[in-house]
């Protein structure tokens, strides 16, 4: 069962990315394009996004359960050591849920209404960057565990391993990810018109994406930090970065054919490429610390809680995926999964 919780925590982390990325990085383009491209983009916004954006939350719900209950020293150190980033990434996602209901449904249409815009786009823009920078801290080996926490300098402890330059740039990184995808999956919901506005943004955050990973790669590199050189001699996480830059290619010409299918299958396939390299290369020491590493699978919970959670899981996804793609039906979402005419 063990496989069976390993497989739905890859999955869900996938998914969130993949979906939730996708839903901050429409905020991210509403914020950086000008009032008339705003004004069409929350049309947009609002008729992909309304009726899903609730549910695509469920899969970090389902991360944080399977890692509190199945891996719980794991869990423990992330809650604990970077609870300030992730309280604000909380923060995030609470005000982009009240600033993008408000937005819609508040009868009063005065100033108040540019004040739930600001909020959505900002709160959009600044939980990816916490969530990158969450991860980042994570491998930078910058986390200080101490003997005793009574005695331990709070701002070396809780403040300083995540204000550093790999982890900001890492949140940047995520936060220009999120645009990519977001951009890249809105040409299918498009006019023509909008078509190539959904177009040039994506060209600028692919290049922007490049840039920001190269970035990445360059500030880990000069720190000497452990996760990036073990990365660099790492053939299949060089191999899974270079095939996401080769799919550029068919997924830029699926765009300009208009094959809607075909473009999301390619973006989804180069975010789940990059992850792969992210998270495929000290697997399972997904945290790396002053002192060394900690495994993923180290301090896990017992075999039967193991077995019960797997259980679970089994019987919660034959319920989920069944249960969205009805939602999506329901409100005639599954267009996003067809080709146009």
């Amino acid at each position: 069962m063990l496989y069976v919780v390993l497989l739905f925590t890859v999955l869900s982390f996938f998914l969130y990315v993949l979906l939730g990325g996708a839903d901050f990085g429409a905020g991210i383009l509403e914020l950086f394009s000008s009032a008339d491209h705003k004004k069409s983009i929350k049309k947009t916004v609002y008729s992909v996004m309304g009726p899903v954006w609730e549910a695509n939350h469920i899969w970090i719900i389902i991360l944080i359960v399977i890692l509190w209950i199945a891996f719980p020293e794991f869990y423990n150190v992330i809650i604990i050591y970077l609870h300030i980033p992730l309280t604000l990434v909380l923060l995030g996602i609470t005000l982009r849920g009240v600033a993008f209901v408000f937005r819609h449904y508040d009868a009063v249409k005065d100033k108040s209404q540019q004040l739930y815009d600001r909020m959505f786009e900002f709160s959009c823009l600044v939980t990816p960057i916490f969530l990158g920078m969450s991860f980042g801290t994570l491998i930078s080996g910058n986390i200080i565990i101490p003997d005793n926490l009574a005695t331990a300098n709070f701002a070396d402890i809780y403040i300083h391993p995540w204000l550093q330059p790999f982890p900001i740039l890492a949140g940047c990184f995520f936060s220009a990810l999120c645009v990519f995808l977001s951009s890249t999956f809105l040409i299918g919901e498009a006019t023509e018109y909008e078509k190539r506005m959904y177009m040039r943004k994506a060209g600028i955050a692919t290049f922007v994406v490049v840039i920001l990973g190269m970035a990445v790669l360059a500030a880990g590199y000069l720190e000497d930090m452990k996760f990036i050189n073990d990365f660099l001699n790492n053939p299949y996480a060089l191999g899974a970065v270079a095939l996401s830059g080769l799919l550029l290619f068919p997924l830029w010409r699926s765009i300009k054919k208009g094959h809607t299918i075909t473009c999301r299958f390619f973006a989804g396939l180069q975010v789940l490429l990059i992850l792969w390299a992210a998270v495929g290369t000290h697997f399972p020491n997904l945290i790396i610390t002053k002192t060394g590493p900690i495994s993923l699978l180290e301090g896990r919970a017992p075999q039967s809680v193991i077995d019960v959670l797997g259980i679970s899981l089994i019987i919660g996804g034959l319920l989920i995926i069944p249960g969205l793609f009805h939602l999506l039906k329901s409100f005639k979402m599954i267009k996003i999964l067809e080709e146009k005419e």
